[in-house]
């Protein structure tokens, strides 16, 4: 694109099933922080079609903001805030309340510190029942569920060794240990899941 505008192919694939489970689980109003904006079109469809809700994004690079603040202003859509600078392994988020906290395809891409952080976080932040939303591809029980996603996994380590499709048993225990309650889990296309956890 000519502008700041960036595009990801996953997202235009993945956005109407994703949103189907958000409709479900996301509260009826309130605010809805979304960790890892990335490229923005995730948030701009899902305030396009959720507009009782207000859409806060974040990302923790400059290139992604821009982005992000692009598709915004592009799209006309008026529930979504200016998205905040933030990096989900910081002790003190910029936003200190939310009514649910969604993540998509972000512990993967990143350390298991920023993992940690988005647990700890959103468990600061989210009043009790609020909903912290995951999605991306998971091994369960240590095992990959298709070959498809081991090769993800192998070239996601090859690029960066800190990386890598987590153990659904490790989130869930990363969550439970930050006050939330058992995983929700719905199967979703391209061998990824859903995942929502609740605050207790």
């Amino acid at each position: 694109m000519s502008d700041e505008r960036l595009s990801a192919p996953a997202a235009q694939r993945n956005r109407d099933p994703i949103l189907n489970v958000l409709r479900r689980v996301l509260p009826n109003s309130g605010t809805v922080l979304e960790i890892a904006s990335g490229s923005g079109e995730h948030v701009i469809h899902f305030a396009r079609h959720l507009p009782e809700l207000t859409f806060q994004p974040s990302d923790p690079t400059l290139g992604s903001l821009r982005s992000v603040a692009a598709w915004v202003a592009s799209s006309g859509v008026p529930n979504i805030l200016p998205p905040l600078q933030l990096d989900a392994r910081e002790a003190d988020w910029k936003v200190k309340s939310a009514d649910a906290v969604i993540c998509i395809n972000m512990i993967h891409i990143a350390p298991w510190a920023a993992a940690e952080g988005l647990m700890q976080g959103a468990a600061r932040i989210l009043p009790q029942g609020g909903v912290l939303y995951l999605y991306g591809p998971y091994r369960r029980d240590g095992r990959h569920t298709a070959e498809s996603n081991l090769a993800f996994d192998n070239q996601l380590k090859s690029q960066n060794p800190a990386w890598g499709v987590r153990d659904l048993g490790d989130v869930a225990a990363l969550a439970a240990a930050a006050g939330f309650g058992a995983p929700e889990i719905t199967e979703m296309p391209a061998n990824n899941l859903s995942v929502v956890f609740r605050r207790l």
